[in-house]
């Protein structure tokens, strides 16, 4: 995936659902899902970020986005029921959702974690993803052929001092995945998961404040797996956790 090239009208006529739209990751995917011809509905919690993505896919001419502003520490099931019934009054279905929005909280030693950043971790990076994935799935089936696709993490896959109740999330994202894989089988949706790897965003500089930001990849350059999983191109894969950087 880390060479697909995507056709210029790959995602035309598709209604994709991006979380954590506003900055690092989500917001290029966000673009460039638009710039391939999807409609966008860019979620995220600082209004202003996301009013500055949606005018630079207004600005460059693509399909017109829709904005939801929403703290996934503090939405409820409620919440989510109602932008599912605004996403079918306005748009009939749902073709892609990207669960990409997480929270990192702090590093350290495991016996030392803080209950209430723990309990906010798993609010954003577990439950939310697990409730706005459930009220999706009636008009994901309304879809020809749907993708969801969950972020993941190296530390998802094999726990690594400090790392803590970021690592869990991810190990139970892992596990999501691979659970809704097997109950939607070989359903018009498919369910997998990205592990973006040391990527130039925020959440990684305050991971590694130390660390030379020209040496990691830049979030453009995850792009062609982004791209792979939202394209009817993958509607075979589903189960996978896919690295967006060659090991």
């Amino acid at each position: 995936m880390h060479d697909y090239i995507a056709a210029a009208n790959a995602l035309e006529n598709k209604i994709i659902l991006v979380t954590g739209a506003g900055d690092g990751i989500g917001r290029v995917a966000a673009i460039t899902y638009a710039k391939h011809g999807a409609t966008v509905i860019l979620l995220g919690k600082t209004t202003k970020k996301l009013e500055c993505v949606y005018d630079e896919i207004v600005n460059a001419g693509y399909p017109q986005p829709a904005i939801v502003p929403l703290d996934m520490r503090g939405a409820t099931k409620q919440n989510y029921r109602d932008l599912a019934a605004t996403i079918e009054q306005q748009f009939g279905k749902l073709d892609g959702l990207l669960n990409n929005a997480s929270i990192l909280g702090s590093l350290g030693p495991l016996e030392h974690f803080c209950v209430s950043t723990f309990e906010n971790i798993m609010k954003v990076n577990v439950t939310a993803q697990a409730m706005i994935t459930k009220y999706m799935f009636p008009l994901l089936r309304k879809a020809p052929n749907a993708s969801v696709v969950f972020t993941s993490s190296g530390v998802g896959r094999q726990g690594r001092e400090f790392w803590g109740p970021y690592a869990i999330s991810k190990f139970a994202t892992e596990g999501m995945m691979q659970t809704w894989a097997s109950e939607v089988g070989k359903t018009n949706i498919r369910i997998n998961c990205i592990n973006p790897g040391a990527t130039r965003t925020s959440m990684r500089a305050s991971a590694f404040p130390g660390e030379d930001k020209e040496s990691l990849k830049t979030p453009e350059q995850l792009m062609p797996t982004y791209l792979y999983l939202m394209s009817d191109d993958s509607k075979q894969v589903n189960g996978q956790s896919i690295d967006a950087q060659p090991k």
